[in-house]
């Protein structure tokens, strides 16, 4: 559906929309709730010369709900080669592009991130939109550790390829997230049990923002037997896994550890850089420097 008038509604108030310079929008959409939309994106679709979509049909909804009467083309992953150009073209041409997902933050988990490839590699202006966030949504609602954080998309399918996914991220010192199908979710969680630790924190956002929303916590093998025994859950999922513990520093690497700062500083204060970097004790690791160094002398006499 085509248009010239751009402007949006609010309630009962029809607001008109300022003039868009040309660019490429990446505008955020509700994940569910459609009152979770923005102004500035309420805006920005209302103004855009183009509003390109992952399916026109899901976007015209939101479209719908808010007054909104421009211009939609299909842009997603079976047509991005084709639909791409096209949409370069209109930019070079000074018109303006808005990119929507189905829902939330274009460029998570779909192939708007060539698009924006190809527009900076074109010199087009690209201007982020921000708004809802299906994964930023699951992990502040987690109670998991939100100071550092990984997204990790969709596992593999295949069961072998999935855990050697999973046993790459073994290690790593920061939630992780994940998308994942309802009907693949227990078989997940067992994998996950087993690569990264049945007794890792996990948590399961599950229609988020909706009238169903759910968040269940739990260990990685708790949550993987609750889904197993459960119906195959409805809706979108989002799975966060808490970090992966810090192992405990072996005595001889924190010996080595003290000797080498005590090398460059005074005996005080390599005990509380070190305390800093194992999450020691600096009374006890000064006292264990003292030990090593009446040690090394000892030796060193007889």
């Amino acid at each position: 559906m085509t248009g010239d008038k751009r402007s949006y509604v609010i309630g009962q108030t029809e607001i008109a929309a300022r003039p868009l310079a040309p660019a490429l929008y990446l505008v955020a959409t509700p994940i569910g709730n459609l009152a979770d939309i923005t102004l500035r994106a309420l805006e920005t679709l209302a103004s855009a010369d183009i509003v390109a979509c992952e399916d026109t049909r899901v976007s015209r909804v939101l479209l719908e709900r808010y007054g909104i009467r421009r211009r939609t083309t299909a842009y997603h992953e079976h047509n991005a080669a084709e639909a791409g150009p096209k949409l370069i073209a209109a930019l070079e041409a000074g018109q303006s592009v808005a990119l929507i997902s189905d829902a939330g933050t274009p460029l998570v988990s779909d192939p708007g991130y060539r698009l924006v490839g190809e527009a900076l590699d074109h010199g087009i202006r690209v201007v982020p939109i921000p708004g809802p966030s299906a994964a930023l949504a699951a992990l502040t609602a987690s109670g998991l550790p939100s100071d550092a954080f990984l997204f990790a998309g969709f596992l593999p399918v295949k069961t072998g390829q999935r855990l050697t996914k999973l046993e790459s991220f073994r290690q790593v010192p920061a939630t992780l997230i994940f998308f994942e199908s309802p009907r693949r979710l227990a078989e997940t969680l067992a994998a996950m049990a087993e690569a990264l630790g049945g007794t890792r924190r996990a948590a399961i956002g599950r229609e988020l923002t909706k009238a169903f929303e759910e968040t269940r916590t739990g260990t990685l093998r708790a949550l993987a037997d609750h889904y197993a025994a459960a119906d195959t859950p409805k809706g979108e999922i989002v799975i966060c896994v808490g970090p992966a513990e810090a192992k405990a520093d072996e005595p001889e690497d924190i010996d080595r550890l003290l000797l080498s700062l005590a090398a460059e500083m005074p005996a005080s204060k390599a005990a509380a850089e070190a305390a800093k970097m194992t999450g020691g004790q600096k009374q006890a690791l000064y006292r264990r420097l003292l030990e090593l160094r009446d040690t090394a002398a000892e030796d060193s006499s007889g």
